[in-house]
């Protein structure tokens, strides 16, 4: 038995932040950010709202669009780095604001990896017959955690929420929709080159680590660049692999939304054409965990991604971690 995705949703906020905006706030501007990244604009929810109410509004589109009440949910997961507390765990919040049962309910942590790593956890509750109504989703509120004078990480980062409901495969055919095959993993030893460095058992709040912004999102982007595109090339193959699906069968590339460069260049190494790459990075930026399940919601409504296409997804972040899945629809 294998799983497949039942229905998609997503949540953005209202407020649009331009890289004009920005130029006021740092020394940057539009051409230097667009030229550099593909973002144009970013958003950011106002203070009144918080992760788990983005995670809830993802997640009951999700919902209505697969056809299942929130009394048949069985399991909730949800991937961010950027939580309402650290602790309970935002599915806690999420599970009450969606009025679901008393199932269980936990967050993962591996950034902008993070769905595609909660996506692969909901596959092995479903197919070893644990769960079978699945509530996954990516959230983050990165402008809460962002140094907004630093240029080199405030220009990238927006806030959102996308999610998914997983449940068992309907039907066995060659063609029906599954979950085909996912690759997930890390290297420890870039852990520092992209971290949030105070606010944990390590480095506990104080006034002295509040004022170096430790709290805030620490990126060395080079670090990154050098082996985003390589990592995120492999693990796509390794998923292409287990899904036994050739490169020219796959109709969509839906990546974590980083950078425009990186795309394209991971888009080249496998020989996908660029015109079934999905992206939005220009008008929602970077939203790490989020970025993956917008954009697959986005087009799904648009009717772009119709049902039967096959997609690749992947993604790579803090850890580092990367990971890739492979569905179709």
């Amino acid at each position: 038995m294998r799983s497949q995705i039942l229905g998609t949703g997503h949540f953005l906020p209202d407020t649009v932040r331009t890289n004009n905006d920005l130029a006021q706030l740092v020394d940057t501007s539009d051409e230097w950010i667009r030229e550099r990244t593909g973002i144009r604009e970013r958003r950011i929810a106002p203070l009144d709202i918080q992760n788990s109410d983005m995670a809830a509004g993802a997640a009951k589109r999700a919902l209505e669009a697969a056809g299942v009440p929130a009394n048949e949910v069985d399991l909730i997961i949800v991937a961010t780095v950027t939580g309402d507390h650290p602790m309970p765990a935002t599915a806690v919040l999420v599970q009450q604001k969606l009025g679901a049962p008393n199932c269980p309910a936990f967050d993962i942590s591996a950034a902008c990896a993070g769905f595609v790593y909660a996506l692969a956890i909901a596959d092995a509750f479903i197919v070893t017959g644990r769960a079978r109504r699945v509530v996954v989703v990516g959230s983050e509120l990165l402008s809460r955690v962002v140094n907004w004078q630093d240029r080199g990480t405030c220009i990238l980062f927006g806030d959102g929420a996308g999610a998914v409901v997983v449940g068992p495969q309907e039907d066995e055919s060659d063609r029906a929709s599954a979950l085909l095959g996912t690759s997930l993993h890390t290297d420890g030893s870039l852990a520092g080159s992209l971290m949030i460095p105070g606010g944990g058992t390590a480095k506990p709040v104080t006034a002295e680590s509040l004022d170096a912004a430790e709290n805030k999102v620490f990126m060395r982007g080079q670090d990154i660049f050098k082996v985003a595109v390589k990592n995120l090339t492999s693990t796509c193959r390794e998923a292409l692999v287990k899904g036994s699906i050739d490169i020219d069968q796959v109709d969509w590339l839906c990546s974590h939304q980083a950078n425009l460069r990186i795309l394209d260049q991971v888009a080249s190494r496998l020989g996908i054409a660029p015109e079934k790459v999905l992206t939005n990075i220009d008008r929602v930026g970077n939203t790490s965990s989020a970025s993956i399940p917008i954009l697959l919601d986005e087009n799904v409504r648009s009717g772009k991604v119709r049902k039967g296409d096959t997609v690749l997804m992947c993604g790579l972040g803090a850890g580092i971690s990367w990971g890739s899945a492979l569905i179709r629809l």
